[in-house]
């Protein structure tokens, strides 16, 4: 999904790095290296995204976003920084950040986490969807009833918004990040097994022994919600 993308990254090589992958992605990439300019740019309203560095000369990373936000613009913005404790990206998604990604990092996840704002901002707006489905498994998002052919299914406010988030995927592979982010709203791994349990969980309450099992361990890479295995 190509955008227009604002990168503000000080270090030549991160930034060279980064540029480099997103152009050949299929982006339209600007770079600059001190928070005033990017705050320069991105005012105009023109970008899709905006990747930010923290630690920027001239102007910070967090000051940027404020400036931003007090100006209502509403342009996602993905951190990246050094700064990668707890307190740290906190802060950065509390001043107003989308998203959180801490250096080192791997390119494929900064574009993957790009691709999801990107998604999010382009489907802003359009029809909302109330009803969603896979075979006999319906799920109502206005009554937030949940139904598998004839019987009515309980779940628990988790289940129910792991449910939604497998079946607005559904056919997908779903990370385990991708559950973190979209559904415990965690932008870091809490190294529990909280995902298998609540799993297993809705597992047993969705697939019955005389049903097709639509929720599929994926080994190695996370989960799948369909009708094939």
């Amino acid at each position: 999904m190509a955008g227009k993308i604002l990168v503000a990254e000080d270090d030549a090589a991160t930034a060279q790095y980064v540029v480099s992958g997103l152009k050949e992605l299929g982006h339209n990439v600007d770079h600059v290296d001190n928070g005033r300019e990017a705050l320069f740019l991105a005012t105009d309203g023109s970008y899709d995204a905006i990747v930010l560095d923290r630690m920027l000369p001239g102007m910070e990373g967090m000051a940027v976003l404020q400036a931003l936000r007090a100006a209502q613009i509403d342009v996602p913005v993905l951190i990246l920084s050094a700064l990668g404790s707890v307190d740290d990206r906190v802060a950065g998604l509390t001043a107003g950040s989308d998203d959180y990604l801490v250096k080192p990092f791997a390119f494929a996840e900064l574009s993957a986490r790009l691709d999801r704002l990107l998604m999010r901002r382009r489907t802003a707006g359009t029809e909302v969807q109330t009803r969603m489905a896979c075979a006999d498994l319906n799920l109502d998002m206005l009554s937030r009833e949940v139904r598998r052919g004839n019987r009515q299914i309980d779940l628990q406010p988790r289940e129910y918004r792991l449910l939604e988030f497998l079946l607005r995927h559904q056919g997908q592979v779903v990370t385990r990040t991708m559950l973190l982010e979209g559904v415990w709203d965690y932008h870091f791994d809490p190294m529990t097994n909280v995902i298998d349990v609540h799993i297993s969980r809705l597992r047993r309450k969705i697939d019955g022994e005389d049903e097709q099992a639509l929720i599929h361990t994926v080994r190695g890479a996370g989960y799948r919600l369909g009708t094939a295995g």
